[in-house]
């Protein structure tokens, strides 16, 4: 089944690590096969990593990227999770971030981005802050 992915004119995105621009048109690209794939939307820089759920999305993000590295970033996403774990009393966001936890444990990287990003709606709401870059709620502009 092939992936449907909707470009808007100068919009980038990465596949399978590297880095792609749509030109000066709408365009529509047909993916056949499984890849990696993230708008830029959906992308944060290491600086970009400024609060707790930001630090659980971009090692994950990572991961989903880069799967022959992710041992280099599971422990960062564990530490942070527990950390976020430790201090959040909400019973549906811990069991948000368990399920998470059991789809990073099986290499299931872009359901547990999904999923992190109710964290991240979540956070903004505690917060009030809104952080230009990753979709909180995974819809396409």
């Amino acid at each position: 089944m092939a992936l449907k992915l909707s470009l808007k004119p100068g919009e980038r995105f990465v596949v399978n690590g590297a880095v792609l621009q749509n030109g000066d048109r709408r365009a529509v690209l047909l993916l056949q096969n499984k890849a990696s794939i993230l708008r830029e939307k959906d992308i944060i820089q290491p600086e970009d990593a400024n609060t707790p759920g930001r630090r659980i999305y971009f090692p994950i993000m990572m991961m989903y990227l880069d799967p022959a590295g992710a041992n280099q970033f599971y422990d960062e996403f564990v530490m942070r999770l527990n950390e976020f774990m430790g201090a959040i009393r909400s019973t549906e966001i811990l069991k948000e971030c368990v399920s998470l936890s059991r789809e990073v444990m099986s290499s299931d990287y872009y359901k547990a981005l999904t999923r992190c990003r109710k964290l991240l709606t979540f956070e903004q709401g505690l917060l009030g802050n809104v952080h230009p870059g990753v979709s909180e709620r995974g819809e396409e502009d």
